[in-house]
């Protein structure tokens, strides 16, 4: 063999490329880096108590947990504990929604006041559509005084969705339908009352006979009770130095209903992003509907890489390829779930605590796109 520097300098130059190529190529992000993220989200200044991811590639889950779903025991987070999904409640009644598009019972053009004539005059015109895409314009509950004066004097009261309602139907839209986008919980308490109508029966029961009966998720719930079912993930607020605050059964969820109240576990959850992605709940002609994207409509907290907004569902661009789903955000909890296109795999991500901030938040994002290179294996 002649020696290296005999070689023309373009043979060098090749066999360096080569090598390097190769080891870019076996870089792949493996369960120990997602796990290594999740281990420096608890040790970060704020940090949750606990984190824990699950993915589900080739008909095989796996779970990846650090930290303490209780700080009063030492059991990390497990796979088939209770949890507030926040949020991610509004893929739910998205699915639910775009089944009765395909039945015929709902139009994705069909308006309030064609479903709801009781509903605010002012609201009338605002599409299914407008709602599920966050486009409607209609004035978000949560911003409001009434919101702010349940949560300070009665918080763990039940609230009735006509309730919610009432704390904004004299305000006129923020702004016009399909004009903007901006992030409203009232958009998804709206679809849900949109379905008892059509189905005549509670929203409770339509999203068991659409959604949690035929995915066979046995451990999800929609509860009007502030009790999280045991074994369950506690929430917490965290502030750096001082002992974590439990959060878990501060606020009833009933006021959140359709938008955001229900209770699953990190198995359930990638059963169920799955199953939508996977038309489970409805078909291809509704998916194409629910696909049409409006660029830089986040989800709430944002999720990995570029968000764009669909029907009740947010595409998220990586490094690594592209995943589609939805974030939470509640007291003492952070959700993210989502799925391949196909819905074949899936990953979950959750905090036991609301969603962070600024750094933190920048830290969790990219733990997630490392969770999605992983579920991809790149």
């Amino acid at each position: 063999m002649r020696p290296l520097r005999s070689l023309p300098v373009l043979a060098i130059t090749a066999c360096l490329v080569l090598a390097l190529g190769a080891g870019s190529a076996a870089a792949k992000t493996t369960d120990a880096q997602v796990l290594k993220g999740l281990e420096a989200l608890v040790a970060a200044p704020g940090g949750p108590p606990g984190a824990i991811a699950t993915l589900h590639r080739n008909g095989k889950l796996t779970t990846l947990s650090t930290g303490q779903a209780d700080v009063a025991k030492k059991a990390a987070p497990r796979a088939t504990d209770h949890m507030r999904i926040a949020s991610v409640a509004k893929a739910f009644s998205g699915a639910v929604a775009l089944n009765l598009v395909r039945s015929g019972q709902l139009s994705l053009d069909d308006t309030i006041e064609k479903v709801l004539p009781t509903l605010p005059k002012a609201w009338g015109k605002v599409t299914l559509r407008e709602l599920l895409n966050h486009t409607s314009g209609v004035p978000d509950y949560t911003k409001a005084k009434g919101f702010e004066e349940q949560a300070v004097t009665k918080p763990r009261a039940y609230v009735a969705p006509k309730t919610v309602i009432s704390w904004v139907e004299d305000d006129p839209l923020v702004f016009k339908p399909e004009t903007k986008y901006e992030y409203s919980n009232t958009d998804n308490i709206i679809v849900g009352l949109m379905v008892e109508a059509v189905t005549k029966e509670s929203y409770t029961s339509a999203l068991q006979k659409i959604v949690l009966g035929p995915a066979k998720l046995t451990q999800t719930s929609l509860p009007t009770k502030i009790k999280i079912p045991s074994p369950f993930i506690h929430g917490y607020e965290t502030t750096p130095g001082a002992a974590p605050q439990d959060r878990s059964e501060f606020l009833n969820p009933s006021g959140a209903w359709a938008s955001g109240a229900i209770i699953s576990t990190p198995q359930n959850l990638n059963a169920f992003i799955r199953a939508d992605l996977g038309l489970k709940f409805f078909d291809k002609a509704e998916q194409e509907q629910q696909m049409r994207w409006w660029p830089g409509g986040e989800s709430s907290p944002p999720g990995p890489g570029k968000n764009s907004a669909g029907l009740a569902l947010f595409r998220y661009q990586t490094k690594c390829g592209t995943v589609y789903g939805h974030t939470g955000n509640f007291p003492g909890y952070t959700q993210f779930a989502a799925a391949t296109a196909d819905g074949s795999a899936a990953v979950t991500m959750s905090l036991n605590i609301p969603a962070p901030k600024g750094k933190l938040l920048a830290q969790l994002r990219q733990v997630q796109t490392e969770a999605v290179c992983d579920l991809f294996g790149r």
